[in-house]
């Protein structure tokens, strides 16, 4: 009797399952190097190849040195790729001095519209160059001046002095007759007179609106101007100051604060969207006597514990 030589059908049935496993687990080993393969090469793929075609913007900036004062001021072109760079006019400037040319002079802090360093004329509006968003035509150059009617420092940098001097004029802190207590302990404040500083005390003394004012550029020297105004507006009618008739006595002059005409570019051009014209119409009526200061809604005496 001869022994057969054929498996039994579960053994043939096990080497037929485990042949297509390992044919399985081989095509997907194969498909996945061909996979991880294909991710190396795109990431190891030059820059340069897959870059988008560069958007080149100019920009008009003016520039003048007073080391070379015998040179006149002159206008010169940058050109900035937008694809790497930031999307405001300061986040260009940036990139002009730290890329191309370092000597571009210009003021800046905050990037955030919060400090007013960056204040400059862009495409001829006074605004901040921080919250100022690149023109991104590329057919014409964005033109960048330093504010107008100021003397300038260099480049895009004015000369404030004039404008401070005339800020700390108008004493711009809490006055109180008895000032024995003074910071100690807060004044009281109702809720409906702190609402009367709202639109005042969040100037960040830029000067866009008053360098847009023609009545500043014709009496810099007399006039007070737009944001200084408003300032002075701003401690009149604070509840709890107790100088407001003081304050209003060094305004009564033809110049300080009549000088106005109500021409509004400062309500216009103010880039915190303020209303530099409406506080000093109410200065107005104040020193003609249409208008009087409102009593205090608390006794602002009362020292808050």
């Amino acid at each position: 009797i001869q022994k057969s030589t054929q498996s039994p059908p579960e053994e043939s049935t096990l080497r037929i399952s485990h042949s297509r496993k390992m044919a399985c687990e081989l095509f997907l080993f194969r498909l996945g190097r061909g996979t991880f393969g294909q991710v190396r090469r795109i990431h190891s793929t030059p820059a340069n190849s897959v870059q988008a075609e560069q958007r080149l913007k100019k920009f008009a900036i003016y520039r003048w040195n007073p080391d070379k004062s015998e040179e006149k001021p002159q206008m010169q072109e940058y050109s900035v790729d937008l694809n790497a760079c930031g999307p405001m006019v300061l986040d260009a400037l940036i990139k002009i001095k730290n890329e191309i040319d370092p000597t571009l002079t210009f003021r800046r802090s905050c990037r955030e519209g919060i400090c007013g360093s960056c204040s400059m004329n862009i495409g001829g509006v006074n605004t901040l160059a921080c919250i100022s968003k690149i023109d991104t035509n590329l057919s014409k150059p964005s033109k960048i001046y330093p504010l107008p009617h100021m003397y300038v420092i260099k480049d895009l940098v004015p000369d404030m002095t004039n404008f401070y001097n005339q800020y700390r004029s108008i004493q711009p802190w809490l006055q109180r007759k008895d000032e024995t207590a003074s910071g100690s302990q807060q004044y009281l404040q109702s809720i409906d007179d702190r609402k009367k500083l709202d639109g005042l005390y969040e100037c960040i003394l830029c000067a866009c609106c008053s360098t847009s004012c023609p009545s500043y550029w014709w009496n810099g020297d007399k006039y007070l101007g737009p944001a200084v105004l408003m300032q002075a507006y701003r401690w009149i009618i604070d509840s709890r100051d107790e100088r407001s008739e003081e304050r209003l006595n060094e305004l009564r002059d033809p110049f300080s604060v009549f000088r106005c005409h109500t021409i509004m570019n400062c309500t216009r051009t103010c880039p915190k969207g303020l209303n530099p014209g409406k506080a000093i119409a109410e200065i107005k009526k104040l020193l003609s006597g249409i208008i009087k200061k409102d009593e205090p809604g608390l006794k602002t005496a009362t020292l808050q514990n």
